[in-house]
Protein backbone atom coordinates (compact mmCIF):
# COMPACT_ATOMS: atom_id res chain seq x y z
CA UNK A 1 0.00 0.00 0.00
CA UNK A 2 1.23 3.47 -0.84
CA UNK A 3 1.88 5.49 2.29
CA UNK A 4 -0.67 8.28 2.36
CA UNK A 5 -0.63 11.15 4.82
CA UNK A 6 -3.60 10.85 7.16
CA UNK A 7 -5.13 13.68 9.18
CA UNK A 8 -7.90 13.06 11.70
CA UNK A 9 -10.30 15.53 13.30
CA UNK A 10 -12.05 14.08 16.37
CA UNK A 11 -15.24 15.70 17.67
CA UNK A 12 -17.53 15.02 20.59
CA UNK A 13 -17.01 13.07 23.79
CA UNK A 14 -14.06 11.21 25.27
CA UNK A 15 -15.58 7.90 24.14
CA UNK A 16 -15.32 9.20 20.58
CA UNK A 17 -11.73 10.17 21.31
CA UNK A 18 -10.93 6.55 22.15
CA UNK A 19 -12.38 5.47 18.79
CA UNK A 20 -10.18 8.06 17.08
CA UNK A 21 -7.10 6.74 18.87
CA UNK A 22 -7.90 3.19 17.74
CA UNK A 23 -8.39 4.42 14.15
CA UNK A 24 -4.96 6.11 14.23
CA UNK A 25 -3.28 2.96 15.54
CA UNK A 26 -4.94 0.84 12.83
CA UNK A 27 -3.62 3.18 10.14
CA UNK A 28 -0.21 3.84 11.63
CA UNK A 29 1.72 1.04 9.91
CA UNK A 30 0.42 1.79 6.42
CA UNK A 31 0.03 5.58 6.54
CA UNK A 32 1.89 8.61 7.79
CA UNK A 33 -0.16 10.39 10.45
CA UNK A 34 0.06 14.19 10.36
CA UNK A 35 -1.20 16.73 12.88
CA UNK A 36 -2.18 19.37 10.32
CA UNK A 37 -5.06 18.30 8.01
CA UNK A 38 -3.83 20.83 5.45
CA UNK A 39 -0.92 18.49 4.69
CA UNK A 40 -3.01 15.29 4.59
CA UNK A 41 -3.92 13.23 1.51
CA UNK A 42 -6.75 11.60 3.46
CA UNK A 43 -8.80 13.49 6.06
CA UNK A 44 -10.98 11.60 8.55
CA UNK A 45 -13.68 13.46 10.48
CA UNK A 46 -14.92 11.44 13.46
CA UNK A 47 -18.27 13.08 14.15
CA UNK A 48 -20.62 13.52 17.08
CA UNK A 49 -24.39 13.27 16.58
CA UNK A 50 -25.71 13.54 20.14
CA UNK A 51 -27.47 16.92 20.23
CA UNK A 52 -28.19 19.73 17.78
CA UNK A 53 -25.12 21.79 18.65
CA UNK A 54 -22.75 18.84 18.20
CA UNK A 55 -24.44 17.84 14.94
CA UNK A 56 -23.95 21.36 13.60
CA UNK A 57 -20.30 21.37 14.65
CA UNK A 58 -19.80 18.06 12.84
CA UNK A 59 -21.45 19.33 9.65
CA UNK A 60 -19.45 22.56 9.71
CA UNK A 61 -16.23 20.58 10.17
CA UNK A 62 -17.04 18.23 7.29
CA UNK A 63 -17.65 21.21 5.00
CA UNK A 64 -14.45 22.89 6.16
CA UNK A 65 -12.42 19.74 5.47
CA UNK A 66 -14.15 19.32 2.09
CA UNK A 67 -12.70 22.69 1.07
CA UNK A 68 -9.24 21.26 1.71
CA UNK A 69 -9.73 19.24 -1.51
CA UNK A 70 -9.62 22.52 -3.38
CA UNK A 71 -7.23 24.50 -1.23
CA UNK A 72 -4.72 21.89 -0.03
CA UNK A 73 -3.72 18.24 -0.56
CA UNK A 74 -6.83 16.29 0.40
CA UNK A 75 -7.80 13.56 -2.07
CA UNK A 76 -10.19 11.52 0.10
CA UNK A 77 -12.65 12.76 2.73
CA UNK A 78 -13.71 10.08 5.21
CA UNK A 79 -16.61 10.73 7.62
CA UNK A 80 -17.28 8.37 10.49
CA UNK A 81 -18.70 8.36 14.02
CA UNK A 82 -22.10 8.92 15.56
CA UNK A 83 -23.47 11.40 13.00
CA UNK A 84 -22.82 9.00 10.11
CA UNK A 85 -24.15 6.05 12.09
CA UNK A 86 -27.30 8.03 12.89
CA UNK A 87 -28.07 9.45 9.43
CA UNK A 88 -26.29 7.03 7.09
CA UNK A 89 -27.05 7.41 3.38
CA UNK A 90 -29.02 10.59 4.04
CA UNK A 91 -25.78 12.28 5.08
CA UNK A 92 -23.97 10.94 2.01
CA UNK A 93 -26.69 12.29 -0.27
CA UNK A 94 -26.79 15.70 1.40
CA UNK A 95 -23.00 16.06 1.39
CA UNK A 96 -21.57 14.73 -1.91
CA UNK A 97 -18.14 15.94 -0.82
CA UNK A 98 -17.88 12.79 1.34
CA UNK A 99 -15.99 9.93 -0.34
CA UNK A 100 -16.14 7.25 2.38
CA UNK A 101 -18.89 7.12 5.00
CA UNK A 102 -18.48 4.72 7.93
CA UNK A 103 -20.54 4.15 11.06
CA UNK A 104 -19.19 3.34 14.51
CA UNK A 105 -18.63 -0.38 13.90
CA UNK A 106 -16.51 -0.54 10.73
CA UNK A 107 -13.20 1.12 11.64
CA UNK A 108 -11.17 -2.08 11.26
CA UNK A 109 -11.59 -2.03 7.45
CA UNK A 110 -10.64 1.60 6.94
CA UNK A 111 -7.27 0.72 5.37
CA UNK A 112 -9.04 -1.49 2.86
CA UNK A 113 -11.62 1.15 2.01
CA UNK A 114 -9.03 3.87 1.45
CA UNK A 115 -7.11 1.61 -0.93
CA UNK A 116 -10.29 0.64 -2.74
CA UNK A 117 -11.34 4.24 -3.24
CA UNK A 118 -7.91 5.20 -4.52
CA UNK A 119 -8.24 2.52 -7.21
CA UNK A 120 -11.79 3.02 -8.49
CA UNK A 121 -12.99 6.34 -6.95
CA UNK A 122 -16.40 4.82 -6.17
CA UNK A 123 -18.00 6.17 -3.02
CA UNK A 124 -18.08 3.74 -0.09
CA UNK A 125 -20.91 3.51 2.41
CA UNK A 126 -20.73 1.16 5.40
CA UNK A 127 -22.83 1.89 8.50
CA UNK A 128 -23.62 -1.46 10.10
CA UNK A 129 -25.56 -1.39 13.36
CA UNK A 130 -24.18 -3.71 16.04
CA UNK A 131 -25.09 -4.85 19.53
CA UNK A 132 -21.93 -6.94 19.73
CA UNK A 133 -18.90 -5.10 18.40
CA UNK A 134 -16.71 -3.27 20.89
CA UNK A 135 -13.95 -1.13 19.39
CA UNK A 136 -10.75 -1.99 21.25
CA UNK A 137 -7.08 -2.62 20.53
CA UNK A 138 -3.89 -0.58 20.20
CA UNK A 139 -4.23 3.19 20.41
CA UNK A 140 -2.19 6.25 19.56
CA UNK A 141 -2.94 8.65 22.40
CA UNK A 142 -4.24 12.10 21.57
CA UNK A 143 -4.20 13.07 25.25
CA UNK A 144 -1.04 14.26 27.01
CA UNK A 145 1.36 11.39 27.69
CA UNK A 146 0.58 11.26 31.42
CA UNK A 147 -3.23 10.82 31.13
CA UNK A 148 -5.48 8.46 29.16
CA UNK A 149 -9.10 7.38 28.94
CA UNK A 150 -10.10 3.73 29.04
CA UNK A 151 -13.54 2.80 27.71
CA UNK A 152 -14.74 -0.12 29.81
CA UNK A 153 -18.04 -0.71 27.99
CA UNK A 154 -19.90 0.25 24.83
CA UNK A 155 -23.58 1.14 24.27
CA UNK A 156 -26.35 1.82 26.76
CA UNK A 157 -29.47 0.11 28.16
CA UNK A 158 -30.93 3.09 30.02
CA UNK A 159 -33.11 4.44 27.19
CA UNK A 160 -33.62 7.91 28.64
CA UNK A 161 -36.38 9.57 26.62
CA UNK A 162 -34.16 12.45 25.42
CA UNK A 163 -31.19 10.32 24.32
CA UNK A 164 -30.42 8.75 20.93
CA UNK A 165 -27.25 6.91 22.04
CA UNK A 166 -28.76 3.38 22.36
CA UNK A 167 -29.97 3.61 18.75
CA UNK A 168 -26.51 4.69 17.60
CA UNK A 169 -24.21 2.65 19.82
CA UNK A 170 -26.42 -0.37 20.61
CA UNK A 171 -27.10 -2.15 23.87
CA UNK A 172 -24.73 -2.01 26.84
CA UNK A 173 -21.83 -4.44 26.55
CA UNK A 174 -18.84 -4.67 28.86
CA UNK A 175 -15.26 -5.48 27.96
CA UNK A 176 -13.68 -8.40 29.86
CA UNK A 177 -11.69 -7.35 32.92
CA UNK A 178 -8.51 -8.97 31.59
CA UNK A 179 -8.67 -6.90 28.36
CA UNK A 180 -9.02 -3.66 30.30
CA UNK A 181 -6.24 -4.50 32.76
CA UNK A 182 -3.98 -5.43 29.83
CA UNK A 183 -4.69 -2.06 28.24
CA UNK A 184 -4.04 -0.22 31.51
CA UNK A 185 -0.70 -2.04 31.84
CA UNK A 186 0.25 -1.00 28.32
CA UNK A 187 -0.65 2.62 29.04
CA UNK A 188 1.33 2.58 32.29
CA UNK A 189 4.35 1.29 30.35
CA UNK A 190 3.97 4.31 28.06
CA UNK A 191 4.20 6.66 31.05
CA UNK A 192 0.50 7.22 31.77
CA UNK A 193 -0.10 8.16 35.40
CA UNK A 194 -3.81 9.02 35.32
CA UNK A 195 -6.41 6.52 34.09
CA UNK A 196 -9.92 7.85 33.46
CA UNK A 197 -12.58 5.14 33.23
CA UNK A 198 -15.49 5.90 30.89
CA UNK A 199 -18.63 4.31 29.45
CA UNK A 200 -22.18 5.52 28.97
CA UNK A 201 -22.69 4.20 32.49
CA UNK A 202 -19.55 3.03 34.30
CA UNK A 203 -21.47 1.72 37.30
CA UNK A 204 -23.25 -0.85 35.10
CA UNK A 205 -19.89 -2.36 34.18
CA UNK A 206 -19.88 -6.18 34.24
CA UNK A 207 -23.59 -6.77 34.76
CA UNK A 208 -24.03 -8.21 31.28
CA UNK A 209 -21.07 -10.61 31.37
CA UNK A 210 -20.54 -11.28 35.09
CA UNK A 211 -24.11 -11.05 36.42
CA UNK A 212 -23.44 -8.07 38.71
CA UNK A 213 -21.54 -4.80 38.66
CA UNK A 214 -17.79 -5.29 38.87
CA UNK A 215 -16.66 -1.66 38.68
CA UNK A 216 -15.11 -1.91 42.13
CA UNK A 217 -13.21 -5.09 41.16
CA UNK A 218 -11.89 -3.45 38.00
CA UNK A 219 -10.77 -0.34 39.88
CA UNK A 220 -8.87 -2.43 42.43
CA UNK A 221 -7.08 -4.45 39.73
CA UNK A 222 -6.02 -1.30 37.86
CA UNK A 223 -4.76 0.25 41.09
CA UNK A 224 -2.33 -2.67 41.49
CA UNK A 225 -0.50 -1.63 38.29
CA UNK A 226 2.86 0.01 38.95
CA UNK A 227 3.05 3.54 37.57
CA UNK A 228 -0.67 4.31 37.76
CA UNK A 229 -1.14 7.01 40.41
CA UNK A 230 -4.65 8.35 39.78
CA UNK A 231 -7.80 6.47 38.77
CA UNK A 232 -10.80 8.64 37.94
CA UNK A 233 -14.42 7.51 37.45
CA UNK A 234 -16.79 9.35 35.12
CA UNK A 235 -20.49 8.82 34.31
CA UNK A 236 -21.60 6.93 37.43
CA UNK A 237 -25.39 6.72 37.42
CA UNK A 238 -26.65 7.31 40.99
CA UNK A 239 -28.92 4.27 41.22
CA UNK A 240 -26.04 1.88 40.46
CA UNK A 241 -23.42 3.25 42.89
CA UNK A 242 -22.91 0.22 45.13
CA UNK A 243 -21.60 -0.12 48.68
CA UNK A 244 -18.63 -2.04 47.24
CA UNK A 245 -17.73 0.82 44.90
CA UNK A 246 -18.09 3.44 47.63
CA UNK A 247 -15.80 1.38 49.87
CA UNK A 248 -13.19 0.95 47.13
CA UNK A 249 -13.11 4.71 46.50
CA UNK A 250 -12.86 5.37 50.24
CA UNK A 251 -9.97 2.99 51.01
CA UNK A 252 -7.95 2.97 47.78
CA UNK A 253 -5.36 5.75 47.77
CA UNK A 254 -4.99 5.64 43.98
CA UNK A 255 -8.68 6.31 43.33
CA UNK A 256 -9.48 10.02 43.03
CA UNK A 257 -12.05 11.07 45.60
CA UNK A 258 -14.10 12.35 42.69
CA UNK A 259 -17.29 11.08 41.07
CA UNK A 260 -19.13 12.30 38.01
CA UNK A 261 -22.82 11.51 38.66
CA UNK A 262 -25.03 12.65 35.74
CA UNK A 263 -28.34 13.20 37.54
CA UNK A 264 -29.83 15.50 34.77
CA UNK A 265 -32.53 16.86 37.15
CA UNK A 266 -33.98 16.36 40.63
CA UNK A 267 -37.66 17.15 40.17
CA UNK A 268 -39.51 13.82 40.24
CA UNK A 269 -41.90 15.18 37.61
CA UNK A 270 -39.05 15.81 35.16
CA UNK A 271 -37.10 12.68 36.07
CA UNK A 272 -40.13 10.52 35.32
CA UNK A 273 -40.67 12.16 31.93
CA UNK A 274 -36.97 11.73 31.18
CA UNK A 275 -37.24 8.00 31.83
CA UNK A 276 -34.63 8.20 34.56
CA UNK A 277 -34.56 5.45 37.18
CA UNK A 278 -33.77 7.72 40.12
CA UNK A 279 -35.99 9.94 42.24
CA UNK A 280 -34.96 13.04 44.13
CA UNK A 281 -34.99 11.04 47.37
CA UNK A 282 -32.68 8.40 45.90
CA UNK A 283 -30.30 11.03 44.52
CA UNK A 284 -30.02 12.86 47.84
CA UNK A 285 -29.61 9.57 49.70
CA UNK A 286 -26.61 8.51 47.59
CA UNK A 287 -25.02 11.97 47.89
CA UNK A 288 -25.39 11.88 51.68
CA UNK A 289 -23.97 8.36 51.77
CA UNK A 290 -20.97 9.31 49.65
CA UNK A 291 -20.20 12.38 51.74
CA UNK A 292 -20.52 10.45 55.00
CA UNK A 293 -18.24 7.63 53.83
CA UNK A 294 -15.80 9.87 51.86
CA UNK A 295 -15.90 13.32 53.55
CA UNK A 296 -13.53 14.97 51.05
CA UNK A 297 -15.22 13.65 47.91
CA UNK A 298 -15.70 15.99 44.93
CA UNK A 299 -19.01 15.55 43.12
CA UNK A 300 -19.66 16.60 39.55
CA UNK A 301 -22.96 16.38 37.68
CA UNK A 302 -24.74 17.46 34.52
CA UNK A 303 -28.17 19.10 34.40
CA UNK A 304 -30.67 19.46 31.54
CA UNK A 305 -33.05 22.43 31.74
CA UNK A 306 -36.01 23.13 29.49
CA UNK A 307 -37.14 19.52 29.20
CA UNK A 308 -40.72 19.18 27.84
CA UNK A 309 -43.23 19.86 30.60
CA UNK A 310 -40.67 21.39 32.98
CA UNK A 311 -42.38 24.05 35.10
CA UNK A 312 -41.14 26.97 37.16
CA UNK A 313 -41.80 24.81 40.21
CA UNK A 314 -39.50 22.13 38.78
CA UNK A 315 -36.75 24.70 38.22
CA UNK A 316 -37.16 25.99 41.79
CA UNK A 317 -36.84 22.42 43.09
CA UNK A 318 -33.61 22.11 41.11
CA UNK A 319 -32.21 25.43 42.33
CA UNK A 320 -33.11 24.66 45.95
CA UNK A 321 -31.37 21.30 45.63
CA UNK A 322 -28.19 22.92 44.27
CA UNK A 323 -28.25 25.54 47.03
CA UNK A 324 -28.62 22.87 49.71
CA UNK A 325 -26.27 20.18 48.42
CA UNK A 326 -23.59 22.45 46.91
CA UNK A 327 -22.13 20.13 44.31
CA UNK A 328 -18.58 21.00 43.35
CA UNK A 329 -18.99 21.11 39.56
CA UNK A 330 -22.20 21.33 37.52
CA UNK A 331 -22.54 21.37 33.74
CA UNK A 332 -25.85 22.94 32.65
CA UNK A 333 -27.30 22.18 29.21
CA UNK A 334 -30.44 23.20 27.37
CA UNK A 335 -32.69 20.35 26.30
CA UNK A 336 -32.21 19.48 22.62
CA UNK A 337 -35.26 18.09 20.79
CA UNK A 338 -33.72 15.10 19.01
CA UNK A 339 -35.65 13.31 16.29
CA UNK A 340 -36.12 9.61 16.94
CA UNK A 341 -36.42 10.06 20.72
CA UNK A 342 -39.68 9.80 22.73
CA UNK A 343 -39.10 13.25 24.27
CA UNK A 344 -39.13 14.89 20.83
CA UNK A 345 -42.78 13.89 20.44
CA UNK A 346 -43.87 15.03 23.90
CA UNK A 347 -46.29 17.89 24.31
CA UNK A 348 -45.35 21.01 26.26
CA UNK A 349 -42.05 21.66 24.47
CA UNK A 350 -40.31 24.68 26.03
CA UNK A 351 -39.52 27.83 24.04
CA UNK A 352 -35.85 28.41 23.35
CA UNK A 353 -35.74 31.76 25.15
CA UNK A 354 -37.19 30.17 28.30
CA UNK A 355 -34.59 27.37 28.10
CA UNK A 356 -31.82 29.96 27.86
CA UNK A 357 -33.25 31.97 30.76
CA UNK A 358 -33.41 28.90 32.99
CA UNK A 359 -29.92 27.79 31.99
CA UNK A 360 -28.52 31.24 32.83
CA UNK A 361 -30.27 31.25 36.20
CA UNK A 362 -28.92 27.84 37.17
CA UNK A 363 -25.40 28.64 35.95
CA UNK A 364 -25.36 31.93 37.87
CA UNK A 365 -26.46 30.13 41.02
CA UNK A 366 -23.80 27.42 40.59
CA UNK A 367 -21.11 30.04 40.00
CA UNK A 368 -21.89 31.62 43.36
CA UNK A 369 -21.85 28.19 45.01
CA UNK A 370 -18.49 27.33 43.47
CA UNK A 371 -17.03 30.63 44.63
CA UNK A 372 -17.88 29.71 48.23
CA UNK A 373 -16.56 26.17 47.77
CA UNK A 374 -13.28 27.48 46.37
CA UNK A 375 -12.88 29.96 49.24
CA UNK A 376 -12.76 26.99 51.59
CA UNK A 377 -9.74 25.70 49.66
CA UNK A 378 -7.56 28.66 50.60
CA UNK A 379 -4.35 27.57 52.39
CA UNK A 380 -5.05 23.89 51.69
CA UNK A 381 -2.34 21.82 50.00
CA UNK A 382 -3.13 19.67 46.97
CA UNK A 383 -1.12 17.21 44.91
CA UNK A 384 -1.13 18.83 41.47
CA UNK A 385 -0.47 17.18 38.11
CA UNK A 386 1.56 19.62 35.99
CA UNK A 387 0.06 20.06 32.51
CA UNK A 388 1.49 23.24 31.04
CA UNK A 389 3.60 26.37 31.51
CA UNK A 390 2.45 29.71 30.08
CA UNK A 391 5.71 31.56 30.64
CA UNK A 392 4.67 32.86 34.03
CA UNK A 393 2.55 30.19 35.69
CA UNK A 394 2.58 26.43 35.71
CA UNK A 395 -0.90 25.07 35.07
CA UNK A 396 -2.18 21.81 36.51
CA UNK A 397 -5.00 19.85 38.09
CA UNK A 398 -5.67 18.22 41.42
CA UNK A 399 -7.60 14.98 41.93
CA UNK A 400 -10.68 17.20 42.22
CA UNK A 401 -10.46 18.25 38.56
CA UNK A 402 -11.17 16.27 35.40
CA UNK A 403 -9.26 17.35 32.27
CA UNK A 404 -10.96 19.88 29.99
CA UNK A 405 -14.25 20.09 31.94
CA UNK A 406 -13.27 21.39 35.39
CA UNK A 407 -11.07 24.26 36.50
CA UNK A 408 -7.28 24.43 36.80
CA UNK A 409 -4.63 25.42 39.32
CA UNK A 410 -2.13 28.15 38.35
CA UNK A 411 1.05 28.33 40.42
CA UNK A 412 4.61 29.61 40.36
CA UNK A 413 7.72 27.61 41.08
CA UNK A 414 11.38 28.68 41.22
CA UNK A 415 12.70 25.40 39.86
CA UNK A 416 12.02 23.84 36.46
CA UNK A 417 9.14 21.37 36.44
CA UNK A 418 8.22 18.83 33.78
CA UNK A 419 4.80 18.14 32.32
CA UNK A 420 3.42 15.10 34.13
CA UNK A 421 5.11 15.86 37.47
CA UNK A 422 2.86 15.61 40.53
CA UNK A 423 3.84 18.11 43.23
CA UNK A 424 2.30 19.70 46.35
CA UNK A 425 0.77 23.16 45.87
CA UNK A 426 -0.77 25.44 48.50
CA UNK A 427 -3.78 27.50 47.40
CA UNK A 428 -3.42 31.25 48.02
CA UNK A 429 -6.16 32.81 45.85
CA UNK A 430 -9.19 32.00 43.69
CA UNK A 431 -10.27 33.26 40.27
CA UNK A 432 -13.78 32.18 39.22
CA UNK A 433 -13.44 28.43 38.55
CA UNK A 434 -9.63 28.38 38.81
CA UNK A 435 -7.26 28.42 41.78
CA UNK A 436 -3.95 30.24 42.32
CA UNK A 437 -1.22 28.53 44.32
CA UNK A 438 2.46 28.26 45.27
CA UNK A 439 4.67 25.21 45.54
Amino acid sequence: MEKFKIGLVSLGCDKNRVDSEIILANLNNSCEIVNDPKTADVIIVNTCGFIEASKQESIDTILEMANYKKEYNCKILVVTGCLSQRYGKELLELMPEIDILLGTNDYSRLNEYINQYMKDHNKIYMCNYSDNIINEGDRILTTPKYSAYIRIAEGCDNFCTYCIIPKIRGKFRSRPIENIVREANSLANQGVKEIILIAQDTTMYGKDIYGSSKTHVLVKKISEIEGIQWIRLLYCYPEEISEELINEIAVNDKVCKYLDIPIQHVSDNVLKRMGRRSSKAEITTIINKLRKRIPDITLRTSIIVGFPGETEEDINILKNFLSEYKLDNVGVFKYSQEEGTPAALMEDQIDEDIKEKRRSEVMLLQKSIMKKINKDKLNKVYSVLVENFDGQYYIGRSCEMSPEIDGAIYFKCDKMLSVGDIIPVRIIDIHDYDLIGVV
